[in-house]
C-alpha cells in the first residue's frame, strides 16, 4: 500500500506539487511571522543585556525602568551605591525622541548613563560619550563617527557606534551621558528614571523597589505587546489554512480512488493498510511543504524592515507540526475511504 500511495502521487504529481508549493508558502509566512514576534523580544533582550546591569531600582509606582519609569532625584544614587552587596550603581534615564536623518525624521530610543558605569554598552567602533554634547548611535542609522546628529534643538557629535543596536521594533538606540539626556528630557534638572546596579541589593529604600532584567525587557516590549498577539493569531490562522490545503488535496485524491480502495478491500487488503496509504500521502506533502517553506522563509526574512529572528526551536517544531497537519488533514479522507463498500469493485463504470 505504501508503494501504491507513492505511485498515485507520481501519477497526480502536478496536483501534489502545487499543494507542496502553496502549503510551503503558508509555512514560510508562518515562520516569518514567528520570527517577527520573536524578534521584538530578542532585540529588547539584547538591549537590556548590553547595559551590563544586574537589577534596577525604580519608584514603587513605576512599572519599569524605561517606558514605565517615574522620575526621582539623582541624589538617591549615593544611598544605593553604599548599600551592602552593591558593586556599582549608576543613574539611568530613558527618553523617546526623534532625529533628522537626511530629509526625513526618524524615531529613536535614547538611553542615558555614565560613560564608565553600568548602563552604557560597549561600542563596536569609537567610544562611549563622556560629555553632554556627545552621542553614540546604532549602526542602523548609517551615520559615521564625527558626524553631527540633531535631536530636537540640540546637535550632538557622534563619538561611538553600537552595532545593530535596536529596540521597540527596529527603533535605533542612541546613547548619551546622564547629563546629556537630562538636558534633553528635563532641561538640565538632575532627575533620573532608575538606578542600574551591578551586584545585589537585599532591600530597596522606602518608596522604591528592585526589579530584574526580565521586568526591564517587559517594560520595553509593552508598546509591541498587542502587535505580538496579533501576529500570533495570524500564525494560528495560517496553520489552519495549511491543514485545509493538504486535506483538500488528499481528499480529492481519495474521491478519485474509491474504486481502487474497493478493489483492495475485495482482495483482502486490511482497512488499516488502505488508510495508511492516505495518511502517508498527507504526511509526505506536509513534510515536503515544510522543507520548502523553511528555505523560502530564509529568503524572505531579509526583505522585512524589522528583525526576523526565528527561535532555535522553530524548525524542529515546524517538522512536528507538519506531521500533525498531515495527520489532521487526512482525517476526512480516511473516514471516506474506511466507509467504501468492497462491492463497488464489481460494479459498472
Amino acid at each position: 500500500m505504501v508503494f501504491t500511495a507513492l505511485r498515485d502521487m507520481q501519477w497526480r504529481r502536478w496536483r501534489f506539487v502545487i499543494a507542496v508549493v502553496v502549503t510551503g508558502l503558508v509555512f514560510a509566512m508562518t515562520l516569518v511571522l514567528t520570527g517577527l514576534a520573536n524578534g521584538f523580544r530578542v532585540e529588547d533582550e539584547r538591549t537590556v543585556e548590553s547595559f551590563g546591569v544586574d537589577m534596577f531600582v525604580i519608584k514603587s509606582g513605576a512599572t519599569g525602568p524605561f517606558l514605565g519609569s517615574a522620575p526621582f532625584p539623582e541624589a538617591e544614587v549615593q544611598k544605593i551605591a553604599t548599600a551592602p552587596g552593591v558593586l556599582a550603581a549608576a543613574p539611568l534615564l530613558y527618553k523617546g525622541a526623534t532625529f533628522k536623518n537626511g530629509n526625513s525624521t526618524r524615531d529613536a530610543a535614547v538611553f542615558g548613563a555614565p560613560a564608565g558605569g553600568p548602563g552604557m554598552p560597549a561600542m563596536s567602533h569609537g567610544r562611549a560619550p563622556s560629555t553632554p554634547d556627545e552621542i553614540a548611535v546604532s549602526s542602523t542609522i548609517g551615520r559615521r563617527i564625527g558626524d553631527d546628529l540633531e535631536i530636537g534643538s540640540r546637535k550632538l557629535r557622534i563619538v561611538g557606534i553600537a552595532d545593530n543596536s535596536t529596540a521597540l521594533a527596529k527603533t535605533p538606540n542612541l546613547f548619551v551621558t546622564t547629563q546629556g539626556i537630562q538636558q534633553l528630557a528635563y532641561s538640565g534638572q538632575r532627575m533620573i528614571g532608575s538606578i542600574g546596579i551591578r551586584g545585589t541589593l537585599a532591600q530597596a529604600p522606602d518608596g522604591y523597589r528592585v526589579v530584574d532584567r526580565s521586568v526591564a525587557v517587559e517594560d520595553l516590549m509593552r508598546p509591541t505587546k498587542i502587535a505580538v498577539e496579533a501576529i500570533t493569531i495570524v500564525a494560528i490562522l495560517l496553520w489552519i489554512v495549511a491543514a485545509l490545503i493538504v486535506g483538500g488535496v488528499v481528499y480529492l485524491s481519495a474521491l478519485e480512488r474509491m474504486r481502487d480502495f474497493a478493489v483492495f478491500k475485495a482482495i483482502g487488503v486490511s482497512t488499516r493498510s488502505v488508510l495508511a496509504g492516505l495518511v502517508l500521502q498527507a504526511i509526505v506533502v506536509a513534510i515536503l511543504a515544510a522543507a520548502f517553506g523553511a528555505g523560502l522563509a530564509r529568503l524572505l526574512a531579509p526583505l522585512f524592515p524589522m528583525n526576523v529572528i526565528e527561535p532555535a526551536s522553530a524548525y524542529p517544531l515546524l517538522a512536528v507540526i507538519a506531521v500533525g497537519v498531515g495527520l489532521l488533514a487526512s482525517a476526512t479522507a480516511v473516514q471516506r475511504a474506511a466507509a467504501v463498500d468492497p462491492a463497488i469493485a464489481f460494479g459498472g463504470p
